[in-house]
């Protein structure tokens, strides 16, 4: 197996704030089994890797492949949405229409 596939796995994993722990309970493997697809010492079946796409709402494409930005930024932008309470994902959308309101301005200027 591809050690950048686990690599994957465990970065989604940091950034949704789960533990191995927490993450292997809701994949329903251990997290010594977790550990060892993270540092590429063991592979995994169809069905874990489907488990753990789901469990951190990406696409088995992404960890299998690591597609570029462009083509998963949105799963990686949600994932991050998702691990918020409330009152942190409001002020996240917030900010994000701030950034896209200045995109669109700079986008307009530079076309006229």
């Amino acid at each position: 197996m591809d050690i950048r596939v686990g690599e994957r796995i465990r970065e989604l994993r940091e950034i949704q704030n789960y533990t191995r722990e927490a993450l292997a309970e809701k994949v329903e493997i251990s997290a010594k089994f977790l550990y060892e697809i993270e540092t590429g010492k063991k592979g995994f079946s169809a069905d874990t890797l489907s488990r753990i796409s789901r469990a951190l709402s990406v696409s088995c494409d992404y960890i299998i492949f690591g597609e570029q930005a462009e083509k998963c930024g949105n799963e990686k932008i949600m994932s991050v949405l998702q691990s918020l309470d409330s009152g942190q994902a409001y002020r996240m959308q917030s900010l994000l229409k701030i950034l896209y309101d200045m995109c669109d301005c700079i986008e307009n200027n530079n076309k006229i």
